[in-house]
């Protein structure tokens, strides 16, 4: 174990898997916790996060599960709440709930699309605005939002998938206006952009559906959890404490590089 992380709290959403496997937020609570971090774990399935816990534990880490939903105000000021009173300060919030749904502007369903907007938008607004008065308290934090190559920086939008590109994007917007608003205070927020990585969220694309994703890499490899996990520890330390305001695209080259000849 580490110490990049050492006396500081971390908040972690969606950080339980819903298959099997390492999803982004699993993974990046298992770093935050090797480095030395105590890490809350936030998740709608109690049994699932307690898995998740476990598995810290045994590792020599500490971890603590809140379950509950944070597309809701008092879920998620009881959740920081949490946090600050078990650990006794909250440092860090890695915003990684997120839901897509199918659909073009004629075809999307408005369920579909408040739905998709209310897990992803929404759920980091609330989780946002509830930590930040405890990150004050402690002099300072680290919000960490996750994107998608599907709405990277405004230059990818991803066929089929209206709400989820829209989302995404509005991401690199809130991240940006939190920075602004808070840099004076110490406290930092940044977006992690996330690849053609394979976790249990997209597990139900197929082999050869992985593969086409593999093959428009300029590195020709597929992403795993753990790459994004990487990044998060980073903008989550104070080796990044004067980074703020940036999108970290974590994809093998797919957006800098998407003129590249393939």
């Amino acid at each position: 174990m580490a110490d990049r992380l050492k006396g500081k709290v971390a908040v972690v959403t969606g950080a339980a898997p819903r298959g099997e496997g390492v999803g982004n937020g699993m993974a990046t609570a298992i770093l935050f916790a090797r480095e030395g971090a105590k890490v809350v774990l936030v998740n709608r399935s109690a049994e699932r996060a307690e898995k998740l816990a476990q598995l810290i534990k045994k590792e020599g880490g500490e971890a603590s599960v809140f379950a509950g939903d944070v597309a809701k105000p008092d879920v998620c000021e009881a959740m920081a709440d949490f946090a600050a009173k078990t650990y006794g300060r909250l440092d860090i919030l890695h915003n990684n709930v997120g839901i897509g749904a199918p659909g073009t502007p004629e075809t999307v369903t408005l369920e579909d699309w408040h739905k998709v907007i209310e897990a992803n938008l929404t759920t980091t607004m609330l989780c946002t605005k509830a930590c930040l008065p405890r990150m004050k308290q402690g002099g300072g934090g680290s919000v960490i939002m996750v994107s998608s190559i599907a709405g990277a920086l405004g230059l990818m939008g991803s066929p089929g998938a209206v709400a989820y590109s829209t989302v995404k994007a509005g991401l690199h917007g809130f991240t940006m206006s939190v920075a602004a608003d808070y840099a004076t205070q110490n406290i930092r927020a940044n977006c992690i952009v996330v690849g053609s990585v394979h976790t249990p969220m997209v597990a139900h694309l197929g082999a050869e559906a992985r593969e086409r994703r593999r093959k428009m890499v300029p590195m020709q490899t597929e992403g795993t959890a753990w790459d994004i996990a990487y990044g998060a520890v980073y903008l989550a330390s104070d080796e990044s404490r004067w980074v703020t305001g940036i999108t970290l695209p974590i994809d093998g080259g797919l957006v800098n590089l998407r003129a590249w000849p393939r």
